[in-house]
C-alpha cells in the first residue's frame, strides 16, 4: 500500500511543479494557454517541435524554467513507474489484494485529474503562487539578448588582458574605446572584485577580465592588438572605420526619412 500511496504522492507533487513553472513562465509574457502546453511538454519530454517552443529556447529565463522542468520530470518519471510497478508486487501478508489497489490507483488518479483540470482549483493556486513570486521571488524576465541586439554584429564578450596587450596600463579615458564603436561594461579583477560601469579613470591592469559590448569584428581585433606603435595605428584604423560606418548609417536613415516623407506626400495629394 506505501507503493501505491508513493505514486499518487509523485503526481501531486508533478502537478503543483508544472503549475508553478506555467505561472512563472505566464510571468516572462507567455500566454496561459501556451505557458501550460509548454511547462507541461518540458515535464514529461514529450518535445513537441513547434514556433513557440522555438520561441520559449531563445529567451534565457523561459530555458532555465524548461531546463528545470526537464530534470524533475525525468526523475519523477523514473519513480512513478517503479512505484507503479511495485504497486502491484505483493510486499507483505497485510497487503491488500492487486484490484483493490488498482482501484485506489485509479480513483485517485482520476481525482487529481479532475482537480488539475478544474478551472477553480487553477485561479485559486495561480494566484497562491503569483503572491508567492512577489512576495519572495524576483524573476528577471528581460531577454536581455534581445535587449542588446545580440543577434546581429553586435555581442557581448569577455577579454582576458595580458601584460603585452594595448589595453594593459592605460585608464578607459586615454584608450577612447566608444571611438571604435566599444563599450565597457564591468571589470573583473583578479582578487575577484568587479567593477561595474567603470568609469574614465578606471584603469585596465594585466590579468584583468573585461566585459566588452560591441561589433564582433572590433573586439575580435582589439583581443589580438599589442601595445606599441602597431596597436596605435590598429587603434586609429579602428575609430575611421567606425565613423565610416556611423556616417553610412546617418545616409541610409535619411535615404529611409525621404522616402517616407514621399509616401505621406503621396498620400496627402
Amino acid at each position: 500500500m506505501g507503493a501505491v500511496l508513493s505514486f499518487l504522492l509523485i503526481l501531486i507533487f508533478s502537478i503543483i511543479v508544472t503549475k508553478i513553472a506555467t505561472v512563472a513562465l505566464c510571468h516572462t509574457g507567455l500566454s496561459r494557454q501556451s505557458a501550460r502546453f509548454q511547462a507541461r511538454s518540458a515535464f514529461t519530454g514529450v518535445g513537441f517541435t513547434t514556433t513557440e517552443a522555438e520561441n520559449v529556447v531563445s529567451h534565457p529565463v523561459r530555458r532555465r524554467i524548461l531546463m528545470l522542468l526537464m530534470l524533475l520530470g525525468n526523475a519523477g518519471m523514473v519513480t512513478v513507474i517503479t512505484s507503479l510497478i511495485l504497486s502491484f508486487v505483493k510486499t507483505g501478508a497485510w497487503d491488500i489484494p492487486w484490484y483493490w489497489r488498482l482501484a485506489v490507483i485509479l480513483c485517485g488518479a482520476m481525482t487529481l485529474w479532475y482537480v488539475a483540470t478544474s478551472k477553480w482549483f487553477d485561479d485559486k493556486v495561480s494566484r497562491v503562487i503569483n503572491w508567492a513570486f512577489k512576495r519572495w521571488a524576483h524573476l528577471d524576465t528581460r531577454d536581455y539578448v534581445d535587449l542588446l541586439h545580440l543577434t546581429g554584429d553586435y555581442q557581448v564578450n569577455e577579454l582576458k588582458v595580458q601584460e603585452e596587450d594595448w589595453l594593459a596600463g592605460q585608464s578607459l579615458q586615454d584608450l577612447a574605446l566608444t571611438g571604435e564603436g566599444v563599450l565597457i561594461l564591468g571589470i573583473q579583477r583578479p582578487d575577484g572584485r568587479f567593477l561595474g560601469a567603470p568609469t574614465k579613470e578606471t584603469e585596465i591592469r594585466p590579468k584583468d577580465v573585461v566585459i566588452l559590448y560591441g561589433r564582433q569584428e572590433t573586439i575580435a581585433e582589439l583581443d589580438e592588438r599589442r601595445r606599441g606603435r602597431e596597436g596605435e595605428a590598429a587603434h586609429r584604423e579602428s575609430v575611421t572605420r567606425q565613423k565610416d560606418l556611423i556616417r553610412q548609417q546617418e545616409e541610409e536613415e535619411e535615404k529611409s526619412a525621404e522616402k517616407e516623407e514621399e509616401v505621406r506626400q503621396r498620400q496627402i495629394e
